[in-house]
């Protein structure tokens, strides 16, 4: 049993790091110095990926803090 669970709490905790590295960031960084216009993607689908991203970071988040307390009740 505590093998299924640290497999996947160490699942949980490569998909928070991917979630949160594919995240937008929110700071325009040197770029809004110098005039840099980066306008790839529409604002909404934009907004509906960082809705998704940040959804499954809490989601693995949540798992990640649940598991870790289930493993060491059991250890």
């Amino acid at each position: 049993m505590t093998v299924v669970i640290s497999i996947v709490l160490v699942l949980a905790a490569l998909f928070l790091i991917v979630t949160i590295l594919l995240q937008s960031s929110n700071a325009r960084g040197l770029g809004a110095i110098a005039g840099e216009v980066t306008a790839n993607m529409s604002k909404a689908k934009a907004a509906s990926v960082d809705a998704k991203l940040a959804l499954g970071t809490k989601i693995a988040a949540a798992l990640f803090v649940v598991l870790s307390l289930v493993l060491w009740m059991i250890g």
